[in-house]
């Protein structure tokens, strides 16, 4: 139901958009006979309660389409892929994966490819950002435990606060800006810049994981400002069981009763929060890319709501809620690992 309500939503939130794609399609070379051939083409002259059951029928894996190649919705292996189950007078009974049509753009590039090329950069983008998040989290975390109410601990709370406080956007602007430009000389890294990039002779790609470092250190602030809190409150509250004075009244340094035996305990709340960081990432990654020209699907999501290229802003969208979803269901099913005591119904 969930991803149904994003599917509606993010349907007629983008297609009652001011602006005609046909047009934009077209550009200057319009004309009144290529404009109708080509709204009849996409079906943009439809009513928009039938362009909607249109795109539900397209996105099903069981959808039914016409036998007429003057309809839009005709089937063809090379458009929709899949299999035909049952064929009719006019219609045929298709299974296929969902179909999130073509690019308005692109020359009628398939938005599936487009996902299929962009969407691993930004799942590496994600995955580095988390990363580091956790090293640094977690090892600043116990800082500010040990060092507690002293300045160390206080400067790393105000730190926390600040990274959860700040728009990643408006960090993405002063990263690429001081490290990037100020800095170049120092730091050897670009503005902006992905992680394939063409060689110097034109013959290849080559990967360049420096570009990885500023966007991945921008998207990762926020999880880390929050791993170093619930790090640091878990510790303190950990040290104050039983067991601990137990561990110390036996003589043990602080350091080894941590590492042995407070830090797994304390752990839980930090890897149930992590578990689920990494859908927000791949959503909060969109302005991110696009300012650090990071080519990934959020990049790709930000250049289609410039030129109105309607598919690949609902297409990347869909595929980041559904992502989203998925992964929250996952988390679910780890915190019933990590506590018996909760329970899924």
């Amino acid at each position: 139901m969930t991803l149904f309500g994003v599917v509606t939503v993010v349907f007629f939130m983008f297609t009652v958009l001011p602006g005609d794609p046909a047009q934009m399609m077209l550009d200057q070379q319009q004309n009144p006979e290529q404009l109708a051939a080509l709204k009849k083409k996409f079906g943009f002259n439809l009513p928009i309660h039938q362009q909607y059951l249109y795109f539900l029928n397209d996105l099903s894996p069981l959808s039914m389409h016409s036998t007429s190649p003057e309809d839009f919705t005709h089937y063809t292996s090379e458009k929709y892929g899949g299999l035909t189950l049952y064929t009719g007078a006019s219609n045929q009974l298709v299974l296929k994966w969902p179909y999130l049509r073509t690019s308005y753009q692109k020359r009628g590039k398939k938005v599936g490819s487009i996902i299929a090329e962009t969407l691993p950069n930004t799942f590496v983008l994600a995955l580095a950002s988390l990363s580091i998040a956790i090293l640094l989290g977690i090892g600043l975390g116990i800082v500010a435990a040990l060092t507690k109410d002293q300045w160390t601990d206080r400067c790393l709370r105000l730190l926390s606060t600040l990274g959860m406080s700040v728009p990643s956007f408006f960090s993405a602007i002063l990263f690429s800006w001081l490290f990037g430009f100020v800095l170049h000389r120092y730091t050897g890294l670009n503005m902006t810049g992905s992680l394939y990039e063409i060689d110097d002779f034109g013959e290849g790609q080559i990967i360049q994981w420096k570009n990885l470092l500023l966007p991945a250190l921008v998207l990762g602030i926020r999880p880390l400002a929050i791993i170093i809190q619930l790090m640091r409150n878990s510790l303190l509250e950990e040290l104050t069981q039983d067991y601990i004075r137990t561990a110390r009244a036996k003589g043990l340094p602080l350091l080894a009763i941590i590492f042995r035996h407070a830090l797994k305990n304390a752990l839980n709340p930090v890897i149930t929060a992590v578990s689920g960081w990494f859908a927000s990432l791949l959503a909060g990654a969109v302005f991110v890319e696009y300012i650090f020209g990071w080519k990934g699907l959020g990049k790709e999501i930000v250049t289609a709501l410039n030129t109105l290229d309607i598919p690949i802003i609902v297409g990347g969208v869909l595929t980041i809620a559904t992502l989203f979803i998925l992964i929250n269901i996952i988390v679910d099913y780890i915190y019933t690992l990590l506590d018996p005591k909760v329970k899924l119904y």
